[in-house]
């Protein structure tokens, strides 16, 4: 009796760390569409929003995922019963001009190990493999024309309404 408890004890021993591993996606395809904001004169801070559909060649679904942009981490949000993401995240105009930048994708094993190596003094935290990148192309916040076109249409109207005054004016005369 006491071998029997003993070989179900190791056997279960052996296959627990099977049934607690999480799987990884393999070969992931990402097809992402990325926005950021255009126009500063109506906003304070430029926002970023990642869509993208991911699908793995080992056909797993219903992923956590955590991206990094900068040093800082956004949970990834999913659609339901699909298989699209999506992130978004703000920052003020300055500390975000216009050029290229990669936002990492992790899924939860890498994303604990990127925990591990910023809270790590002696670990960088770049080393560690992502899932997959999408590179962001941001051109840069304008704040639009030096004078803005309302102001350019009630000068005109002015103008305009002054020099058809002063003609009636002169010929009353």
């Amino acid at each position: 009796m006491d071998s029997i408890f003993f070989l179900s004890f190791v056997a279960v021993l052996i296959t627990f760390p099977v049934f607690c591993t999480g799987d990884t996606c393999l070969s992931p395809v990402v097809t992402p569409q990325v926005y950021s904001t255009s126009e500063a004169s109506l906003t304070s801070e430029t926002a970023v929003i990642i869509e993208f559909s991911l699908t793995c060649k080992n056909h797993l679904k219903d992923l956590n995922l955590y991206a990094d942009f900068n040093g800082k981490t956004f949970p990834v949000s999913r659609v339901q019963e699909t298989n699209r993401y999506q992130v978004s995240w703000s920052e003020a105009h300055k500390k975000l001009p216009s050029g290229k930048y990669a936002v990492q994708f992790f899924d939860e094993e890498g994303y604990t190990n990127l925990r591990k190596a910023q809270r790590s003094t002696e670990d960088d935290a770049s080393n560690i493999k992502s899932l997959f990148t999408i590179d962001v192309t941001h051109q840069g916040a304008t704040s639009g024309a030096w004078v803005q076109t309302e102001f350019i249409a009630v000068s005109v109207s002015f103008l305009i309404w002054y020099l058809a005054y002063n003609t009636r004016c002169k010929l009353q005369k």
